[in-house]
C-alpha cells in the first residue's frame, strides 16, 4: 500500500484503537478483564451504549460527563484517541512504506506503555514481553543476518536494567526499578539492536528529568522519594530511536 493509503486507513481506525488502548491503560494495572468486561461508567457502573462508545464524538457530545450519573469522564479517553491518530501519522510520514504498518503498531504499544506508567507506575507484561519476539521478527525481516545481534541486544537490555536496579538498591536501600523496565529494555534491544540501547536510556532519563521539572513548576513537591515513571521516558526513547536511528555524536 502507498503511504497515502496507509495514512488514510490509520486516520479512520486510529481513534477506535485509541479507545481500546485507553481501556488497557486503566484496566491492566487493576488486573481487570480487558476482553470480556463491558465498558461502564467508572463512577456509577452504568453500561455504555453504542452511541457512548463512538471515539471523540461521544465524549464531546456528552460534555465529558456520564449520561447516567453526571460524573466527569476522564479526558484520558479522547486524549488517547487523538494521540493514536497522531502517532500513526507520525510513523507513516517518517519511515519507509514497507515499515509503516509495523511502526504504527509499535507506536501504539509504546504510547500505551508510556501513559500507563505515567498514571500507575506499571508496565504490563501483556505489552512488554511481545516486544521481544516481534522485535526479533522485524530484525529477521529487515536483515536476517542481524537476528543474533538483536537477540544479544535483548539479553543485554534486560541485564543492563537489572544491574542498574541492583546498584540502586545497594546504594539507596530500596527498590528503584521494577522488572517491567528490564523487560521493556529487552524489547528495545530486540527492535533496535545494541546501538539503540544507549540512546533509549539517555533519552528516557532526559524525558523523566523534564517531567520532574514540569511537575515542580506546577507546584508538586519533589524529593528523593518521589516516584519516577521511567517507562514513560524509555518509551519515548525507543520511539524516537526507531524512527530516527541512534544518536550519533559525530553529527552534533
Amino acid at each position: 500500500m502507498s503511504p497515502l493509503m496507509i495514512a488514510a486507513i490509520a486516520m479512520i481506525i486510529a481513534p477506535f484503537i485509541g479507545s481500546f488502548l485507553s481501556v488497557l491503560v486503566v484496566r491492566l494495572p487493576l488486573e481487570e478483564n480487558v476482553v470480556w468486561g463491558r465498558s461502564r461508567c467508572r463512577s456509577c457502573n452504568k453500561p455504555l451504549g453504542p452511541a457512548e462508545l463512538i471515539p471523540l464524538v461521544s465524549w464531546a457530545m456528552q460534555g465529558g460527563k456520564c449520561s447516567g450519573c453526571g460524573a466527569s469522564v476522564s479526558a484520558l479517553y479522547p486524549s488517547m484517541e487523538l494521540a493514536t491518530t497522531a502517532v500513526a501519522l507520525w510513523a507513516v510520514m517518517t519511515v519507509p512504506p514497507e515499515l509503516a504498518i509495523a511502526s504504527v503498531v509499535l507506536g501504539w504499544v509504546l504510547l500505551t506503555l508510556a501513559v500507563m506508567d505515567a498514571r500507575s507506575y506499571f508496565l504490563s507484561d501483556i505489552l512488554t514481553l511481545p516486544l521481544i519476539p516481534t522485535g526479533l521478527a522485524m530484525a529477521w525481516v529487515i536483515d536476517p543476518h542481524s537476528l543474533l545481534l538483536h537477540a544479544a541486544a535483548a539479553a543485554a537490555g534486560f541485564m543492563l536494567m537489572m544491574a542498574v536496579a541492583w546498584v540502586y538498591q545497594q546504594l539507596r536501600g530500596r527498590e528503584g526499578l521494577g522488572m517491567g523496565d528490564a523487560k521493556f529494555m529487552a524489547g528495545a534491544g530486540a527492535w533496535l539492536g545494541l546501538s539503540g540501547l544507549g540512546p533509549v536510556l539517555l533519552i528516557g532519563v532526559a524525558v523523566n528529568a523534564v517531567m520532574l521539572v514540569v511537575a515542580r513548576i506546577l507546584g508538586r513537591q519533589i524529593d528523593n522519594s518521589t516516584p519516577v515513571p521511567l517507562g514513560t521516558g524509555l518509551a519515548a526513547g525507543m520511539w524516537l530511536t526507531w524512527l530516527y536511528g541512534p544518536i550519533s555524536l559525530g553529527t552534533w
